[in-house]
């Protein structure tokens, strides 16, 4: 079995050490445009070999692991490399634009849109994690267009990887993901602006920090490249995510300056339901 990385950051670069895992005398070529990143991959055998325009012919699957906006060119620069018989997969967080942008392509059936619920706040390929991938959401968009056997192979992988699948309209998954994983970047990031912002008690501030604070803005530590990107791609879910958040701090904030403590205390509650919706029981 022989694959490519384009990108082989965290998410890439997982992918590899997964693969090869199951894979046992797999061939993987690899490209990242960071010299180093690419030369550290080698040097840890995250990647045996850098991927060119002859070796991604052979390959069984393709894997584009960069920024969400340049996602479409990269595919469709690599679809007029690859062989008939390889699968190109992308693993971006939106997947509405990359979805139009590969529609009439002349190879489109041999590209899937793919986003894995998976990573951490680290980036680089020394954040490279194996089992990554394991027991991890796979959403898949517009699989109908993927040509079947293709499909098949990559459905087979993605089992082999202890990966539940979900298949999704492209335009639902971008609103949905807006509120539950782009709305936590965006608000980390805030909550860590404001932090650094208090200049004047800085080191007593960090001083007093606790778990609280570091794992609501652990996830500000994510690369800004890539979430950057994400933002901007999917700005008109994110900008209405963001609305209706910003009013509800609002009206948290408009009870505390009114000390309107029973209505805080009730509003607290109803939100603390959200312990049984991540334990999966049903709110009615």
């Amino acid at each position: 079995m022989k694959i490519g990385i384009i990108g082989v950051g965290l998410m890439g670069g997982s992918f590899a050490l997964d693969f090869r895992s199951i894979y046992k005398d797999s061939k993987i070529y690899g490209f990242d445009v960071d010299i180093k990143n690419f030369q550290y991959s080698i040097d840890n055998k995250i990647v045996d070999e850098l991927l060119s325009e002859t070796n991604c012919k052979d390959l069984d699957f393709l894997i584009v692991s960069v920024p969400v906006h340049i996602i479409p060119d990269v595919v469709k620069k690599y679809l007029d490399f690859v062989g008939p018989n390889t699968l190109v997969i992308d693993v971006g967080s939106t997947k509405n634009s990359i979805c139009n942008a590969l529609n009439n392509h002349p190879k489109r059936d041999q590209f899937l849109a793919s986003h894995p619920i998976a990573g951490t706040e680290n980036s680089g390929p020394k954040s490279a994690i194996k089992g990554l991938y394991t027991n991890s959401i796979n959403i898949v968009c517009e699989s109908d267009k993927t040509r079947s056997e293709l499909l098949e192979r990559a459905l087979k992988l993605f089992k082999k990887l202890r990966m539940k699948i979900i298949n999704m309209d492209p335009l639902e998954h971008d609103k949905n993901i807006a509120y539950v994983s782009h709305l936590s970047h965006i608000s980390s990031f805030m909550l860590a602006k404001t932090v650094l912002e208090k200049k004047l008690v800085r080191k007593n501030i960090f001083d007093l920090a606790g778990s609280g604070f570091e794992s609501t803005v652990r996830l500000a530590k994510s690369s800004p490249e890539t979430w950057g990107s994400i933002f901007n791609d999917n700005k008109s879910n994110l900008v209405e995510a963001l609305n209706e958040y910003i009013d509800n701090l609002n009206y948290i904030k408009s009870l505390i300056e009114k000390s309107q403590s029973d209505l805080l205390f009730d509003e607290l509650s109803k939100i603390n339901l959200i312990r049984k919706v991540l334990s999966g029981i049903k709110i009615k």
